[in-house]
């Protein structure tokens, strides 16, 4: 047996036509690095709020116990982004599995390879939706108090006795 150019071609053909659902596959895999480490730090610093809750009392320990009710309601954001992303990533590689199915075996299965697209592109728009809350969530957590922003020199302080 000689080598099969059409078998070759076809086999060229499914790898162009993998590489798109790759790409998204890599995108997925940014994606999960961000939000892993997005979840160690909601992770630290909610150890370190653990040590601190002993130790405080009054406006403080109640302080304390909201950052961290914060931090768990964030954690839990964070899980549900990356459960929506890995799921992404296992339905790009079931994906480019049907692609190669479909090749090799001469199956017609463009009708369950575009669900499966639909849907990864459906988790990734969940985990990113996710990321977008948890970041909003992390962003009105932060609670600078007004003295430390000094803002008596910007006139702030004349703009909010004005009201």
């Amino acid at each position: 047996m000689g080598p099969d150019p059409a078998g070759s071609a076809m086999i060229a053909e499914t790898i162009q036509l993998s590489v798109t659902p790759v790409f998204l596959l890599v995108a997925t895999g940014s994606l999960l690095n961000v939000l892993t480490g997005r979840l160690s730090r909601v992770v630290d610093r909610s150890r370190a709020l653990m040590e601190r809750w002993a130790e405080t009392e009054g406006q403080e320990h109640e302080r304390v116990v909201a950052e961290l009710r914060a931090a768990d309601r964030r954690m839990d954001v964070i899980n549900n982004a990356i459960a929506a992303a890995v799921a992404c990533g296992i339905v790009v590689c079931l994906l480019v599995a049907l692609l190669f199915a479909q090749a090799i075996a001469g199956f017609n299965l463009g009708l369950a390879a575009s669900w499966a697209f639909a849907i990864a592109m459906l988790l990734l728009l969940a985990s990113l939706v996710l990321f977008l809350i948890e970041v909003r969530m992390a962003i009105r957590n932060i609670h600078v108090p007004m003295e430390l922003l000094e803002l008596e020199e910007m006139g702030w302080k004349r703009r909010r006795d004005r009201r």
